[in-house]
């Protein structure tokens, strides 16, 4: 069977500041009709995922270990679909699949790119659609935290900051503290993703709230943002705290100075505090460590899902990569598409 043409979005022009809305370089086209070959599938997409490193991806030069997007051509990130045509013998039609090639109502895939969604394990298949590889790696393999620590996680209302904090509680942290924009996020945090407390970074004093929350100093820091929000938690640290630095929002949004926050030498000197950037490879076994884990964390009810579901086309994904990089939403943002 020829796929007909289906809607795509393609980037019109690269980004080249951070003031500019990914949604001004983003069109909505129409792809040539394609025919499925040998050992590929005709896939329906349900749901699209909307993740901050796409805005990055829209420059032509970027420090994330990816490849951009190339302008004219649709751009792509992760998906949930159902197989309606399939000449691939392992993914029968019906069958409901997470893949990279979003972005587009339909994806024609190959082998190795079409991964089956488990059935029965969680409420809807786009509960797979997650951040938690990240945040799982950072808070394990990276901060290894456990039983006792002291917790803080800045970004901690976001797609990637809201599965570590709750990471964190599922290892046996003695006390998690999570940083958000705004007093509706703070108290999300605490009365729905279970957090120890939270901070209000556009309200509160960061300093006066570290001093009150960790008197003794956080012996674990899970951060997104940068920026003023690093210093201060490098300045309320216990002795041989690890950080884990997982992005830099401050100075991804809004052309900030946010990614060159000043390192107080002494202070991580004096505290023997282990700074540790990293990036996530999302090698096999990195997500299979997380499935395993998030599968039974979410069962045990150990875990939520932390997440926006807006409903609409893909024009509708185009403004909802404007708002989440605005902080409009909280969690992972995902999209809902129309039939």
């Amino acid at each position: 069977m020829t796929v007909q043409g289906s809607s795509a979005v393609v980037l019109r022009a690269h980004r080249t500041h951070l003031d500019q809305p990914p949604s001004s370089l983003l069109d909505v086209i129409t792809l040539p009709p394609q025919e499925p070959a040998a050992g590929q599938v005709w896939v329906r997409n349900l749901f699209q995922q909307v993740i901050a490193a796409s805005g990055d991806l829209m420059f032509e030069t970027t420090q994330i270990p990816v490849p951009t997007f190339r302008v004219g051509e649709p751009i792509h990130g992760p998906a949930i679909g159902r197989v309606v045509e399939s000449r691939a013998d392992d993914l029968p039609v019906g069958t409901v699949v997470l893949h990279m090639s979003g972005w587009r109502e339909e994806s024609v895939l190959g082998p190795g790119e079409a991964f089956p969604v488990p059935e029965g394990v969680f409420p809807g298949p786009e509960y797979l659609l997650n951040q938690g590889v990240p945040a799982y790696h950072g808070i394990v393999d990276i901060a290894a935290v456990g039983e006792g620590d002291v917790v803080l996680v800045s970004g901690a209302a976001g797609g990637v900051g809201s599965m570590a904090a709750q990471i964190a509680k599922a290892r046996g942290a003695a006390y998690v503290i999570g940083i958000a924009g705004g007093p509706e996020k703070a108290r999300y945090l605490v009365d729905e993703l279970g957090l120890d407390a939270a901070i209000d970074h556009r309200n509160d004093d960061l300093d006066e709230r570290l001093t009150k929350l960790a008197p003794d100093g956080i012996t674990a820091f899970f951060d997104t943002i940068g920026g003023s929000q690093f210093e201060a938690a490098l300045r309320h640290t216990a002795f041989g705290a690890r950080f884990a630095l997982c992005g830099a929002l401050a100075g991804q949004v809004g052309g900030g100075d946010g990614g060159h926050p000043r390192l107080d030498i002494m202070t991580a000197l004096v505290h023997e505090v282990q700074i540790r950037p990293f990036t996530t490879r999302h090698t096999p076994d990195q997500v299979q460590a997380w499935n395993t884990h998030y599968a039974r964390w979410y069962a045990q009810g150990r875990i939520r899902f932390a997440h926006t579901l807006l409903e609409g086309t893909l024009q509708r994904a185009i403004t909802a990569q404007d708002e989440l990089l605005a902080g409009v939403h909280r969690g992972n943002v995902i999209v809902r598409l129309a039939d």
